[in-house]
């Protein structure tokens, strides 16, 4: 499955836009994103994410020990526990340990998070003290992400 999948953001003005391919549970994608003070393009393959920022630091890291990616303020990334792990169906909720990569800076840490499906395709996002109800569409993408960004088109 193909999909070009946009969204706007809700707490800053943020464009992304990505290209995303889907061969059974495996996301390959590259996208822009676009915030008010840069241009970010990244390329994710299983196991290898490449990033960089427009005019500035580029990065290509590799999974490691982590489970996925989190690209900071990209919905797309969010999708990849849910695509793999099926986790559009109600069942209990699963513990990953994402390589987070903050944007704009692309400096890289681990990320405990927690996924809890909770029916009607939506899955509740926990990361330290932070937690927020995503929406999905049935191919598993985010729709919407409450206060960070909605999918436009």
């Amino acid at each position: 499955m193909r999909r070009t999948l946009v969204w706007s953001g809700l707490d800053a003005p943020r464009m992304e836009i990505a290209y995303a391919d889907v061969s059974g549970s495996e996301l390959t994608a590259r996208g822009t994103v676009v915030g008010v003070t840069y241009e970010l393009r990244y390329e994710l393959e299983p196991g290898l994410l490449r990033a960089g920022v427009v005019g500035g630091r580029r990065v290509v890291l590799e999974l490691g020990d982590a489970d996925f990616f989190d690209l900071a303020l990209s919905p797309l990334f969010n999708s990849l526990p849910v695509l793999r792990d099926g986790l559009l169906r109600e069942g209990d909720a699963r513990e990953y340990v994402m390589r987070f990569v903050d944007v704009p800076s692309l400096d890289s840490s681990t990320s405990p998070q927690r996924y809890e499906p909770l029916g009607d395709r939506v899955v509740r996002f926990r990361a330290g003290t932070f937690a927020a109800d995503l929406h999905f569409d049935a191919d598993g993408f985010v729709v919407e992400y409450p206060g960070l960004a909605r999918r436009v088109g």
